[in-house]
């Protein structure tokens, strides 16, 4: 089919925008890349620019000799890894029952749990809850605050709802149990939401900071979101875990270099899940959109 000028001359226009939509998202990237891999004189002068100058490999051998960015890693592949695993359990079983139409007090349930999605939970309040309980100091004061996304609850509740009830009707008349149904027919058909909800708790996991913080007293149990914005924002403490003296540090480090190879090294993980969940996360973001 032949496109009339009017078409090509849109999609020119929506191909130019969207190009200049990725390279405002790629260029900067590359550049935290390119200062993570330059040396401190390119640095120092500005001359680097999306591509390394004079190679080198200083700020990530400051980052794993000098600093427990190991031990952090570490803390923040059990946070997420945790996180996602009881996130993802605790909302199946919630969002399940409240896509049976049968389920009783279903819609009040439903209009309670949307309703806590007008208002946040107050750090305070959260944090007296959570000493109340006895789990400060304890991944748990990550975990269950946030164990259950209203949110991710509720698109997984509607996807539930989209599966035809002929499966669900079929399956009892064959004598199957609400469990067996649930982990023998819906899940396998909820693959691409599955994957999309596990991604949006693994980065927020990942990423935690300012409740870990409040929750967390512990250095020890620190992730790489708080190691790498206490070394940005406290060069001197980056000097102490080195043994580095100032003049030292004049010449060996640069806040810029410190802080691209932290950020490299948080999204590094992301970048290498991102692709095995590719092939789902479309599918998963049009949940909704399209009905029948």
């Amino acid at each position: 089919m032949k496109m009339t000028r009017g078409e090509r001359i849109f999609y020119i226009v929506n191909n130019c925008l969207l190009i200049l939509a990725a390279l405002s998202c790629l260029l900067p990237l590359m550049n935290i890349v390119s200062l993570s891999f330059s040396s401190y004189g390119a640095i120092a002068s500005g001359n680097v620019g999306i591509f390394p100058v004079e190679f080198t490999l200083e700020s990530y051998e400051t980052l794993i000799k000098g600093t427990p960015i190991i031990r952090s890693f570490q803390n923040s592949v059990i946070i997420t890894a945790g996180g996602v695993l009881f996130s993802m359990v605790f909302t199946i079983l919630a969002a399940y029952p409240l896509a049976r139409k049968y389920f009783y007090a279903r819609r009040f349930l439903t209009l309670a749990i949307v309703f806590t999605m007008l208002m946040g939970v107050p750090l305070i309040p959260g944090f007296l809850v959570n000493r109340a309980l006895g789990i400060l100091d304890t991944y748990w004061a990550l975990w269950l605050p946030g164990l259950v996304s209203a949110y991710n609850m509720m698109v997984l509740k509607s996807f539930f709802e989209n599966i035809p009830e002929e499966l669900y009707e079929a399956a009892e008349m064959d004598g199957c149990s609400e469990w067996r149904l649930l982990a023998r027919i819906v899940l396998p058909l909820s693959l691409p939401v599955l994957a999309t909800l596990t991604l949006f708790y693994g980065v927020g996991y990942w990423n935690a900071f300012q409740s870990l913080l409040i929750n967390i007293n512990s250095t020890a149990k620190y992730n790489l979101s708080v190691l790498v914005q206490s070394m940005v924002a406290n060069q001197s403490l980056l000097q102490s875990l080195n043994n580095i003296s100032p003049e030292e540090a004049q010449q060996l480090i640069t806040p810029e270099s410190i802080r691209s190879a932290g950020v490299v090294v948080m999204l590094v993980p992301l970048l290498l899940v991102y692709p095995f969940l590719q092939k789902y996360f479309v599918k998963g973001v049009m949940i909704g959109a399209i009905k029948g």
